[in-house]
């Protein structure tokens, strides 16, 4: 399916699963709005807003590099507006930026607990609330949110409440959407991995080169994104996994994914192992 002449809005796209998505898109003529704070590369973390813009127009798309830091109000408006006033409009938008610390609740100061939710929750509500304006002029338009199924299992909870609070209002709110703008033809979905990713945020907080080598590569979301979007608007509010949205495409082969061809593989949070 071409994306010819469709603008698609990520946040926090510089790098990993948002810009990974980014580049699949743009394979098939989308624009792409890279919205994130990266203007000045990080040797930990790689990538800058214009690095990844060049990628995608190298991949066959156009490309609007924005600097945006979610949490602020007139920077949110202004990075829409941008956007509008360069393609026309939006079509797709992919919450994508995020915070996380898994720590416990003694060991969560404030700081680290107003980040999360001001990026995560604060952020995408945000960020959606800017958009959809403009998403109910779109072109079969999609909202998806980087966030998962809901799990009341109390292990989800207690290792890492501030965390999995904010991951979870995320997806409460790709609920929420879909019953509001069901009746304006917006879908409204989130995705999330059955492993995980190999991410600056897996290699730099959570487990290093090791859980790296167990985990599957950005694509295997980007992949799944591509044939979400293709459904008609109809195909809302749903909390998807990765592996699910390939397997309903006939895709069951995943091996191409892995980091390590055959290894094991780390189950991601919020997943029970099967």
């Amino acid at each position: 399916m071409s994306f010819q002449g469709k603008t698609i809005f990520i946040t926090g796209g510089s790098r990993g699963i948002g810009k990974a998505i980014g580049l699949k898109l743009a394979t098939a003529g989308a624009n792409i709005v890279i919205a994130a704070k990266s203007i000045e590369e990080n040797p930990k973390l790689g990538g800058t807003i214009f690095s990844a813009a060049e990628e995608m127009r190298a991949a066959g798309g156009n490309a609007l590099a924005v600097q945006l830091d979610v949490r602020n109000d007139d920077q949110i408006k202004s990075a829409v507006q941008q956007a509008v006033d360069t393609f026309g409009g939006i079509d797709i938008l992919i919450n994508n930026a995020s915070a996380i610390s898994l720590t416990g609740t003694e060991k969560t100061d404030s700081k680290r607990f107003d980040l999360m939710h001001d990026i995560n929750v604060r952020g995408t509500f945000l960020m959606t609330q800017a958009c959809v304006p403009y998403l109910r002029k779109g072109n079969n338009p999609h909202i998806l949110t980087l966030s998962p199924p809901l799990n009341l299992d109390p292990k989800w909870f207690s290792g890492h409440l501030a965390y999995t609070l904010s991951k979870y209002n995320m997806s409460m709110m790709t609920l929420g959407w879909a019953g509001e703008f069901r009746q304006d033809g917006i879908a409204v979905n989130s995705l999330w991995p059955r492993t995980t990713i190999d991410t600056a945020a897996v290699r730099n907080l959570l487990g290093g080169e090791a859980l790296a080598r167990m985990s599957r590569k950005p694509e295997i979301l980007a992949d799944a994104a591509y044939y979400i979007f293709q459904k008609p608007s109809s195909y809302t509010g749903q909390l998807l996994m990765d592996d699910e949205v390939l397997a309903a495409e006939g895709i069951t082969d995943l091996s191409a994914y892995a980091v390590v061809p055959g290894g094991n593989l780390y189950t991601d949070l919020f997943i029970d192992p099967s």
